[in-house]
């Protein structure tokens, strides 16, 4: 979430947090997947395994994971009946960040060989997974959900937590055959 300054009513400055921007969200996710998957061509093309078809499989892969995650978010949104902000462009993002850390770990498992990419796909998926709850939590429950029933909120949070929890799962689904 980003923070701007502003100037209130009374001229006085004060500090106010905004929504990102969906299209810049969708536009940092599109980035972040075609990053990944020109990666994995590459890593392919080193590894002397590159073929048209592997890097279509690649892709394909990931988009269909993507779908299926930001689909999850939304009925379990629905059936949590959380009252929020958050559109499916921003669950979207939010799935979408995965793609920085593949990055990162195909990256360093170029670099440094498996126990490297072990060792940046625990880091990433961490950081990842503290974001993705913090972020969740803050954005679907919010001050709504203080004066909610005890089940509803515990929903609530196992959706926040499950969705968190999905993120190493899918990276290392997605990544683990690229690394040697």
């Amino acid at each position: 979430m980003a923070y701007h300054s502003g100037y209130g009513a009374h001229g006085s400055k004060h500090r106010t947090r905004a929504a990102p921007d969906p299209p810049s969200l969708v536009y940092k996710t599109t980035m972040a997947f075609i990053t990944y998957v020109l990666l994995a061509g590459m890593t392919l093309g080193i590894q002397k395994r590159f073929s048209p078809e592997v890097l279509g499989l690649c892709a394909s892969t990931a988009l269909v994971w993507v779908v299926l995650e930001v689909l999850a978010l939304l009925l379990g949104v629905y059936l949590a009946t959380v009252r929020s902000d958050l559109s499916t462009f921003h669950l979207l993002a939010y799935s979408g960040y995965k793609y920085v850390g593949m990055i990162l770990s195909v990256l360093t498992g170029l670099l440094f060989g498996s126990d490297g990419y072990y060792v940046a796909l625990a880091w990433t998926s961490s950081a990842l997974m503290y974001f993705i709850v913090r972020s969740l939590r803050t954005a679907a429950l919010g001050p709504d959900s203080m004066g909610a029933p005890a089940p509803r909120q515990r929903f609530q949070l196992y959706l926040t937590l499950g969705a968190a929890a999905f993120q190493p799962l899918i990276i290392y689904w997605l990544t683990f055959h690229l690394v040697r």
